[in-house]
């Protein structure tokens, strides 16, 4: 039963007890009004040093130690009271997760000015590091201007919130409304051609109340990025990856040439099948794919066309939901599966508040956001999973992946606050995918969710693709979405032109198309979780990369031989300890430090991808004589 609104104002007030502040909503006018049973106001930044003498060193390391302690009360005030929001959405609990962000931004805002102070000063390495991530440390930097602060924090709350809601409620189904996890079984399963069109049409129409919110969220962030010295928030984005923003997109250019190859061949061949299914009628040569026919809202990964992709049929069965159904999985016993990979390789235990505290399914008395996410709320090991976990395979991979995160938040939480996050945003994504890759056929035998091991080049063949439309298959599309927002963010792609660069991005990248004809009243970047979310995705792109790199170097310490695709660290201690030594550092070195502690190089490269689908890529041109590639 929903508590009294009154009352679940202030208990969720209450749970904020570390919090500086929670700060006024955007629509109230005195700045300062706390709202009831909130703790005191924000602390004062500590001054850096009078203004009529040069900053010292030892100034700069107590400025730092102040900001370490504030920050951990402010951010674990956030984090508490986001993942109340996202877990129980209601206005109260929206507009109390937006006091929270306001209260945090407007905070950083001040650390980030008052830091300025030690530029030029020659700082030891660890204080030099503190300074660049605090400058660095917000997604999108509250603006000065308390007014405009507020609204930003509202905002961001209130993206959230519509994404969270959102259903699709078709006038046949006479009042019944279907939820983004009753059309995405519909996506996932369906072979009808209209019904697969009238899901995916239905998702996206949950996102042009976004637009003109996310168009303002652009505005204040770029204020917010220009008062700490960027062009724009998008420029502040490109800087997190210890290069020059110019040279970082450069960057993902040259990996993702390294890859195209492998994607042009992989969607030839999907189309191709495609084609026999649905007709050339509907889907035709030469031209992008239609986007609901691919298995996923998004179309980012196609999974779950396999069975209409199936390179030999009958041929070792991969399908592992009927052992999972037969063996009574539930969702509990599902993430203890997770749990035990990371045990065996010497890693510790979930502790306890982890069981009691996560989301593992979907509430039935309240909304939610079942977005897959980890957490460490206090930035003290307390760690959390929010998820409606589905007993299927696909989400035994998604448990891999956000226990991923738990463990790094587990290696590095002793660390000052400013370490704590990933060398780079992409590897704490590839870290949890890491370990997938080695949830080999071998594994799954082991784990008695297969009969046997296939051992057979056709079996192989079709592991691989499986495994390619995965991870092959989201490469542009983990491109292209930053690709996009760092256009609006410039003012290369101004509002009336977000749907037409969305869908012209997607077709050069992805050659995905839409279903039905669509036009500036869509907002459809809006119907991906990530754009009303505030997360920037090159993350994805960056961790479909490194987790081969990581693969490739953790099975050499655990002595395999063998094709890379093959190789399962599962209970192999000396990879457990070459993992182990790089999750620690957190971001206390620079990412190609990071990297080289890991796989002994300082570069990403996609070299380990490529050699791990190398037998899959030869089968592929095979396959694709003949036939009229690209679009």
């Amino acid at each position: 039963m929903r508590p009294p609104r009154l009352t679940l104002a202030a208990t969720l007030c209450l749970l904020a007890v570390a919090a500086p502040a929670c700060g006024p909503a955007a629509t109230e006018t005195p700045a300062k009004t706390p709202c009831p049973a909130c703790p005191p106001a924000a602390p004062p930044v500590a001054s850096a040093a009078p203004v009529d003498r040069p900053a010292t060193v030892d100034e700069a390391r107590a400025f730092f130690t102040k900001v370490d302690g504030d920050l951990r009360k402010l951010w674990a005030s956030r984090e508490t009271m986001g993942f109340v929001n996202l877990t129980y959405i209601t206005e109260d609990t929206e507009r109390l997760a937006a006091q929270m962000e306001e209260a945090a931004m407007e905070y950083l805002g001040r650390a980030i000015k008052d830091a300025r102070r030690f530029d030029g000063l020659e700082l030891p390495p660890d204080l030099a590091r503190m300074r660049h991530l605090l400058r660095l440390a917000g997604t999108v930097p509250a603006p000065d201007d308390a007014k405009a602060r507020g609204e930003l924090a509202q905002i961001l709350s209130q993206m959230q919130g519509i994404y969270g809601k959102g259903k699709y409620c078709p006038p046949r189904l006479k009042g019944k409304c279907q939820d983004l996890g009753e059309l995405s079984k519909i996506l996932k399963t369906s072979r009808k051609y209209d019904e697969l069109t009238e899901a995916w049409v239905g998702w996206h129409a949950i996102s042009p109340p976004i637009r003109d919110k996310f168009s303002r969220y652009v505005e204040l962030g770029n204020q917010g990025a220009k008062e700490i010295g960027f062009k724009d928030l998008g420029e502040l984005w490109r800087s997190g990856y210890d290069m020059p923003a110019q040279a970082f997109e450069a960057d993902l250019e040259r990996l993702w040439q390294q890859v195209k190859p492998l994607y042009d061949d992989l969607h030839c061949y999907t189309r191709g099948k495609l084609q026999k299914q649905y007709g050339k009628d509907k889907v035709h040569d030469k031209a992008p794919i239609p986007a609901q026919l691919l298995g996923n809202r998004w179309a980012q990964e196609w999974m779950d066309i396999y069975p209409l992709v199936e390179p030999y049929p009958g041929q070792a069965s991969l399908d592992i939901e009927r052992s999972l159904a037969k063996q009574k999985y539930d969702e509990i016993k599902l993430v203890k599966l997770g749990e035990r990979f990371f045990t065996s390789l010497g890693m510790d235990p979930l502790p306890k508040t982890f069981w009691e505290r996560s989301m593992f399914k979907k509430p039935r008395d309240r909304e939610v956001v079942c977005h897959a996410s980890a957490w460490d709320v206090t930035y003290s090991d307390d760690l959390r999973i929010k998820m409606c976990i589905k007993i299927d395979e696909e989400d035994l991979i998604t448990i891999h992946h956000e226990l991923g995160h738990n463990y790094y938040f587990h290696a590095y939480n002793k660390l000052p606050i400013l370490f704590q996050q990933g060398a780079n945003d992409g590897f704490h994504e590839g870290i949890g995918d890491t370990l997938a890759l080695s949830v080999t056929p071998r594994y799954l035998a082991d784990q008695k969710l297969l009969d046997k091991v296939p051992d057979n080049p056709k079996a192989e063949t079709n592991h691989l693709l499986r495994m390619a439309l995965d991870k092959v298959a989201f490469l542009p599309f983990g491109l292209l979405i930053d690709k996009w927002r760092w256009d609006v963010m410039s003012g290369t792609t101004p509002k009336e032109k977000y749907n037409e660069a969305w869908w012209a991005l997607r077709k050069r990248y992805q050659g995905v198309d839409a279903p039905v004809a669509r036009t500036e009243a869509d907002f459809d970047p809006g119907a991906k979780y990530h754009i009303p979310g505030n997360t920037p995705y090159i993350r994805y792109f960056l961790a479909r990369i490194y987790q081969f790199q990581f693969h490739k170097a953790l099975c050499a310490a655990a002595g395999h031989k063998g094709p890379l695709h093959t190789c399962s660290i599962y209970g192999n201690k000396a990879a457990g300890e070459r993992l182990q030594a790089m999750l620690a550092l957190g971001a206390s070195k620079p990412w190609p430090e990071a990297m080289r502690a890991i796989t002994g190089g300082d570069q990403a490269d996609a070299g380990p991808l490529l050699e791990y689908f190398a037998p899959l890529s030869t089968w592929l041109k095979e396959q694709n004589k003949g036939q009229a590639c690209g679009w």
